[in-house]
């Protein structure tokens, strides 16, 4: 295993940040924890990068301890934070230099790790690293934290703030990095990229909920789910929030995502009730539901 966490606990006088949390990831896995802002993402990769003491539990990374080993880890793992903390006053050679002389390396003998990186960053090697676009930023952080050939990388929110496109092209280079021997831990609030991680934790209030692949998680998942478009979504909140089979409801794009209470249902019933309280324009859809259902049915537990 590249990471064991064993009932990590950490609070902030009445905050409980994260509450006994064990995981396994294994050696190359691209890991996801998939939780919305202030789930414990933060300080449990903090934790694990030696930068914060649990008040319990121990934690192994990369064959190092989190607290006695510390300085042997550091050197092992490569960490990029979720608010870009690069010297926004010096180019981006100068920081790519800079991060390099740390771990007492330099960019050629590392040169084919963060190749795929660099070609896209070398035209700008001049420019500061304060006046790059949020993409770029992104990937200097990147071949930053990638510099000394870590064996484990822990990615805090990298994509936090990025345009559509730079996000793909910085999932398309993970997936490039984890055949390069190395695990990658990474955190997103964004359920879309859950389906791109190996496996998954779904966090939230600090507790981990479930641990699965994707698949899995969506595959065993047991409610069925209703896509409801309507003419008031608003309205229709209303409406099911009091209909006396409702689960749940709630917005989901345009549309409205319902889980009923019983097992066998129809889901015409749900469009007819909505019609006899005045909402027109009703159409009602059996879907296959997604990650971000399956973390709102798991939160709301």
């Amino acid at each position: 295993m590249s990471l064991h966490i064993n009932n990590i606990s950490k609070s902030f006088k009445d905050l409980k940040a994260v509450k006994h949390i064990s995981l396994e990831v294994k050696e190359n896995e691209l890991f996801g924890l998939i939780g919305p802002d202030g789930a414990g993402k933060t300080t449990l990769f903090r934790i694990l990068a030696s930068l914060l003491l649990p008040d319990e539990g121990s934690a192994n990374v990369a064959g190092f301890d989190v607290i006695k080993d510390y300085k042997k880890l550091r050197k092992n793992i490569g960490y990029m934070p979720g608010k870009f903390s690069l010297y926004q006053d010096l180019t981006v050679e100068e920081n790519l230099n800079f991060f390099a002389t740390i771990f007492d390396t330099n960019i050629e003998e590392n040169y084919d790790l963060i190749k795929d990186i660099y070609i896209q960053i070398e035209p700008f090697k001049k420019r500061k690293a304060g006046d790059l676009s949020g993409g770029m930023k992104q990937k200097l952080a990147l071949s930053c934290a990638l510099i000394h050939k870590p064996k484990v990388l822990f990615l805090d929110e990298p994509t936090t703030g990025v345009d559509p496109v730079s996000r793909k092209e910085f999932w398309d280079m993970l997936k490039k990095l984890q055949k390069k021997d190395i695990t990658i831990f990474v955190s997103t609030p964004y359920m879309d990229e859950a389906a791109l991680c190996d496996r998954i934790a779904f966090i939230n209030q600090g507790e981990i909920l479930q641990v699965d692949t994707p698949s899995a998680i969506v595959k065993n998942f047991a409610k069925e789910v209703i896509n409801i478009r309507t003419n008031s979504i608003y309205k229709s909140l209303q409406v099911l929030g009091k209909y006396q089979y409702t689960h749940s409801n709630y917005p989901f794009g345009e549309s409205l995502h319902y889980m009923d209470s019983r097992d066998d249902f129809d889901p015409n019933e749900i469009k007819k009730h909505l019609e006899d309280e005045g909402i027109e324009d009703v159409e009602v859809q059996l879907i296959t539901p997604e990650i971000e259902d399956i973390f709102m049915e798991l939160s709301r537990e």
